[in-house]
């Protein structure tokens, strides 16, 4: 049996959620997709998928798996693509949509860049915090932060996401610097109540009686929050409190020497920021570019730092 296939299979049945709706995508019988992930997982040693009446769950085996069987199937789109393109350039219309924050530093200031390289593909930018079902309304590809949800959709991870709590050197000279995310119940603290992925609270790693690193949460209390991240940001740089914020978001002013990073030693681990697109065999040359491109600037160490 092709490796590759049985690779390709995986990855279909891993994000459509089914072994019928990747057959129908494939247009084969879903018994052939069972023997496809059986060999692949008879060959590898490790079970990647649990499979029940109601619904395929990945291993952690499986996630991980998973992740680079997509990175590989791409490289080896983009080899081929490089290839059969030939001299053909990149042209025609790419839409793609990032959320409102992230998009606006971190995306919108690539788009003139990506297409001085690339000037015949013309380029829409949606910024929105709503999750955008890019298939149905038309987008090629997507920017995403965050742990990705089960989805239909192909995900690349572009970059590691961390998680940091900053405040002004002011409001650390005034008031003390917490040494413990126990002692955060004695700050000022900035919340952002629109993030779903704080209403658990602050996740932070420390370590259990036993000595074990494990993840908590905390949650903040201060007398300031906001639905709008860059107001939030805007308070803590002013000096009302301390924020808990995405790397991407405040890189550039703790480099600056505007915020200071507090309780780095209990981060939790970070999640990603990826490139979502529909699940397809041959993508548009102009969206392999896109992701392409994206990579490689969010791959550079110091892009993050950097003043837009």
């Amino acid at each position: 049996m092709d490796r590759l296939k049985q690779l390709e299979s995986f990855v279909s049945i891993a994000t459509r959620g089914s072994l019928t709706a990747a057959a129908k995508a494939e247009g084969v019988a879903p018994a052939i997709m069972g023997r496809r992930l059986d060999a692949l997982e008879e060959r590898l040693g490790v079970k990647l998928l649990v499979r029940t009446t109601r619904r395929l769950t990945l291993t952690h085996e499986g996630s991980a798996f998973l992740e680079d069987c997509q990175r590989l199937l791409i490289d080896m789109a983009n080899a081929e693509a490089s290839v059969s393109a030939g001299g053909v350039k990149a042209s025609g219309h790419l839409r793609m949509t990032a959320p409102a924050g992230f998009g606006r530093r971190h995306v919108a200031p690539l788009v003139p860049r990506f297409r001085e390289l690339h000037p015949e593909v013309t380029i829409s930018l949606n910024l929105s915090d709503r999750v955008v079902d890019l298939a149905g309304e038309g987008f090629d590809c997507a920017v995403r932060v965050g742990d990705m949800p089960d989805s239909s959709l192909v995900s690349l991870r572009l970059a590691d996401n961390r998680r940091r709590c900053v405040a002004t050197p002011a409001f650390i000279q005034r008031h003390g610097a917490p040494q413990h995310p126990s002692e955060l119940s004695r700050f000022a603290c900035l919340t952002l109540s629109s993030d779903a992925s704080q209403t658990r609270g602050w996740a932070f790693r420390t370590p259990d009686a036993a000595g074990k690193l494990e993840v908590i949460h905390f949650k903040p209390h201060g007398p300031l929050d906001c639905s709008d991240g860059q107001v939030l940001h805007d308070w803590c740089l002013a000096g009302h409190g301390i924020a808990w914020r995405s790397t991407w978001e405040v890189e550039a002013e703790i480099d600056a020497g505007l915020l200071v990073p507090l309780l780095d030693e209990y981060a939790a681990p970070a999640n990603g920021i990826y490139a979502l697109f529909p699940h397809a065999r041959h993508l548009p040359l102009r969206v392999r570019l896109w992701l392409d491109f994206l990579k490689q600037q969010y791959g550079r160490p110091e892009f993050w730092g950097e003043v837009r």
